[in-house]
């Protein structure tokens, strides 16, 4: 599948994946932004693409930001319609509670995957129809710490 891109500032880096077979294609920042403990920034890619109707891109965070710095999205995952075409914009939060993060232009921030959607239409019902799980919602698993036998 291609995916067209237009680039929208002049620091705007093509999206790739960092290694093939990769579901995600790498966000680039295209400022400089500091963001203190514990605050958001909205951070942009430069960058506007047509994801094609009967998909949508989902923005999620790089794993190794989140994991080290405590970098990750605020609205993780973000979702890109197929009928969005402004610039591709990371809302970043730095959930370190002591120090800041340094984006630099030209950083990877976020990935970017493309996902088929079901074309969904709403309807009222009655009664829903039966499941093994029921009405089983936070902890009807077992949740943390349960074993699995």
């Amino acid at each position: 599948m291609e995916l067209p891109f237009k680039r929208l500032s002049e620091h705007a880096v093509l999206p790739r994946q960092a290694h093939p077979g990769d579901a995600g294609l790498d966000l680039v920042s295209t400022v400089d932004v500091e963001v203190g403990p514990g605050q958001r920034a909205m951070v942009p890619t430069g960058l506007a693409a047509a994801v094609p109707e009967g998909w949508a891109g989902v923005v999620l965070p790089r794993s190794g930001l989140a994991s080290k710095q405590g970098l990750t999205l605020a609205n993780s995952p973000g979702l890109i319609d197929s009928g969005y075409r402004g610039e591709i914009t990371c809302a970043v939060v730095n959930l370190d509670r002591s120090a800041p993060v340094a984006i630099r232009r030209g950083d990877r921030i976020a990935q970017l995957v493309i996902l088929p959607v079901a074309v969904v239409q709403a309807v009222w019902v009655e009664e829903l129809p039966e499941s093994e799980r029921g009405e089983g919602g936070f902890g009807s698993s077992g949740g943390f710490g349960a074993s699995i036998e």
